[in-house]
């Protein structure tokens, strides 16, 4: 829910004793709420993909879940669903790139996710699943 928080500021009226207020009002947004937005918009991507792309969610369904939490963090920090499994030296560059934007490229053009997100169905870790429900989801994460 987005919440509007009043800021006033007093301006110095040049040449003058007296004070001006300017009244600033700023959006502040629920981190909850944002997080289980993009976290449901994350879930709803991936079980998508992997139905378009005939690829399969990990068999151990938190390693499907932590990978969905951290796309939504990214997507949610960066504008963007970053891999959360690689290491960046500066991710708002890498984001506005996009090649390692979920779908990465690597993803795209040889069906490989450094991630196991999306697995082909002769990985020994890929689960015969392409669909996460929300309750799988915040178990895998621990439930938050």
């Amino acid at each position: 829910m987005l919440r509007a928080a009043p800021c006033t500021t007093r301006l110095a009226a040049a040449g003058s004793r007296g004070s001006r207020t300017r009244l600033v009002v700023r959006a502040t947004a629920d981190a909850a709420v944002i997080e289980s937005k993009n976290l449901e918009v994350m879930r709803k991507f991936s079980e998508q993909y992997a139905k378009r792309s005939g690829t399969y969610f990990c068999v151990d369904k938190s390693v499907t879940a932590v990978v969905i939490q951290g796309l939504a963090e990214h997507k949610d920090t960066l504008g963007a669903p970053l891999c959360p499994c690689r290491h960046y030296d500066d991710k708002e560059a890498e984001a506005s790139q996009g090649y390692w934007n979920c779908p990465c490229v690597p993803m795209r053009e040889r069906r490989e996710c450094h991630c196991m997100l999306f697995l082909t169905d002769d990985n020994d870790f890929a689960g015969k699943e392409q669909d996460i429900s929300m309750d799988e989801l915040k178990a895998g994460i621990g439930g938050i």
